[in-house]
């Protein structure tokens, strides 16, 4: 079973840590988050990461669930993430910088390690609905 090992990027910009930096996600272990901003997520085959936070009572932002927005969006840092047909983001965004989608996304690795929230990064605030 994938376990995904997740960052909230508000997180990133309160201890203006570099989600790219080796570093970041030990530093995050030793930094006393509570489990909605940092944790693991054990995800069945087949199931999505939204649906995984969900089902172990996270509150993690999305809206219309249906790849269309990018309101769930979340910046993968290590492994891979198989998305669902998606409608919103450019070839640049997923082979370049690594958006995904978690709401029609599910983990193509053993391990993967991602920065949920990522709405906030500039480059997707005008597609946040």
């Amino acid at each position: 079973m994938p376990t995904v090992e997740y960052l909230n990027y508000e997180v990133l910009d309160d201890h203006g840590w570099d989600m790219y930096d080796s570093e970041t996600f030990d530093k995050a272990a030793e930094a006393d988050l509570d489990d909605e901003d940092y944790g693991t997520l054990e995800v069945n085959e087949g199931e999505y990461i939204l649906e995984s936070a969900e089902s172990q009572g996270y509150d993690w932002p999305f809206s219309c669930r249906a790849g269309a927005c990018a309101n769930c969006a979340a910046i993968v840092v290590e492994g891979e993430i198989d998305m669902d047909m998606q409608q919103i983001l450019s070839d640049e965004e997923v082979e370049d910088k690594n958006v995904r989608l978690t709401c029609i996304g599910s983990p193509d690795a053993d391990e993967v390690r991602i920065v949920y929230n990522a709405k906030h990064l500039d480059y997707l605030q005008n597609r946040v609905i």
